[in-house]
């Protein structure tokens, strides 16, 4: 058989090491799992079944071949994925050049269209007629969305806010009925008028923003800023990052984390758990932060407060988006396939994912299910992500331009080398363009 392109400029998530790489593999099909029953599927997930989430997925898993009522049969395979992004996705790019994908993986949601426009997967259109899409997070919709069509359907949801140390709030002289509230967010500058109480009184920087990660956290914990501003990463179509990332709203966001870097409110090298120790007042996180401080750091009364938002457009923007189930290209038990996708992201099965590895639901059911049995953290994060929860850039080129955009966040950061911030945005928006212009050749 004649050898064919399977992927073009696929950084995936490894970036760092396939990035624009051009992957071959014959055209024949040999999905992993073509023998056996053509009711028998395997899917991949990114974690140990040991975690909360592996075990969540043995119940999904369980449920599903018990309740299908069409003989069908999934099989759960656990892929630990690293820190760094290995492990889990190695073994699928491994497989891309093979062909040798189950019939279900998993994937982060920025990487959608990646995936989608090389063909690795399918659309799943045609099996959502049972699927209650209407139910559905408009998030989790659009994150999973590629040229019109449906690729790959979220199984959890995740959301942002400020954890703020009641204690130290109040050791500072900051009044509770102060604090913004989701229907009153708090301006950038009221952000840093809370800030500068904090510094002034333990003389330590008032909050970790996690500038030092260097990953995928900075893309989606800092697009807010530049969003809540009326700027933007690329356009709508994914195709120009030139005139967007670099235009002047967009540089003010960028702008606003240099200044929280410059005026001594936040760190390039905060201390490590330096909030749930009492080092920093705040922290800029996610809803998994609350399993940690419940089983690690009972002592501390915290709560959780919305994003700051832009003092021109006042409006708030909070991200969304985590991981999602695609059905292969390569399978021949499509049915079997999208069977259980849409069982595993059903109302039941969200319910299990949500409560068992503490994340935010994919269903207006589900939320309405749960909403008793989660902490009031958990319930604060459900509602932002309703009100003003946004996904990241659907681009096929989205590890390059992602890594470009934490270069820019890390850049303002270091305000003496890096003064000027509109010429670190057009350096980083240059370079977004070319990977974009790369990946449509």
């Amino acid at each position: 058989m004649k050898k064919s392109t399977v992927i073009k400029a696929v950084g995936l998530l490894t970036v760092a090491v396939i990035a624009g790489t051009a992957l071959t593999g014959c055209g024949k099909s040999t999905s992993k799992t073509s023998k056996g029953s053509d009711k028998d599927v395997t899917v991949w997930v990114n974690t140990s079944d040991e975690t909360p989430e592996g075990k969540a997925w043995e119940k999904i898993s369980e449920k599903f071949n018990t309740d299908n009522g069409k003989g069908y049969k999934v099989k759960v395979e656990y892929i630990p994925r690293s820190g760094s992004g290995g492990g889990y996705e190695d073994k699928v790019n491994a497989a891309i050049t093979t062909n040798t994908l189950p019939d279900i993986i998993s994937l982060d949601g920025p990487n959608t269209a990646a995936y989608a426009s090389s063909k690795v997967i399918a659309p799943l259109d045609d099996y959502l007629k049972d699927a209650k899409m209407d139910d559905v997070l408009d998030s989790i919709k659009k994150q999973g969305t590629y040229n019109g069509k449906f690729y790959a359907f979220g199984f959890s949801e995740s959301g942002v806010g400020v954890y703020y140390n009641k204690k130290m709030f109040k050791e500072a002289g900051i009044d509770p009925t102060t604090l913004p509230t989701l229907q009153k967010p708090w301006t950038w500058q009221e952000f840093q008028a809370v800030s500068a109480k904090i510094k002034e009184k333990f003389n330590s920087p008032a909050i970790d923003i996690q500038l030092a990660n260097a990953d995928e956290m900075l893309t989606y914990a800092y697009t807010p800023f530049i969003w809540s501003n009326g700027g933007d990463v690329v356009n709508e179509d994914g195709k120009k990052a030139e005139g967007y990332f670099n235009d002047k709203k967009s540089v003010e966001g960028l702008q606003f984390i240099q200044d929280l870097v410059k005026k001594g409110y936040t760190t390039n090298t905060p201390v490590k758990k330096g909030f749930e120790t009492g080092k920093y007042a705040m922290l800029l996180s996610g809803s998994w932060t609350m399993a940690d401080l419940a089983a690690n750091y009972k002592d501390i009364d915290y709560g959780i407060l919305p994003y700051p938002v832009s003092d021109t457009t006042k409006k708030l923007v909070s991200p969304t988006g985590s991981w999602e189930l695609a059905m292969s290209s390569a399978t021949k038990k499509k049915d079997a396939a999208a069977a259980f996708i849409v069982y595993a992201t059903n109302t039941e099965s969200s319910k299990i994912m949500s409560l068992g590895n503490q994340v935010l639901p994919i269903r207006k059911s589900t939320a309405e299910l749960i909403k008793n049995d989660i902490p009031e953290g958990m319930k604060f994060l459900m509602e932002q992500n309703q009100l003003s929860g946004k996904s990241r850039p659907v681009v096929v080129a989205y590890p390059q331009v992602s890594r470009a955009f934490q270069q820019a966040a890390a850049d303002a950061g270091y305000f003496k080398e890096n003064p000027d911030v509109q010429k670190v945005a057009d350096t980083r928006a240059a370079e977004m363009q070319a990977a974009i212009d790369k990946a449509k050749k």
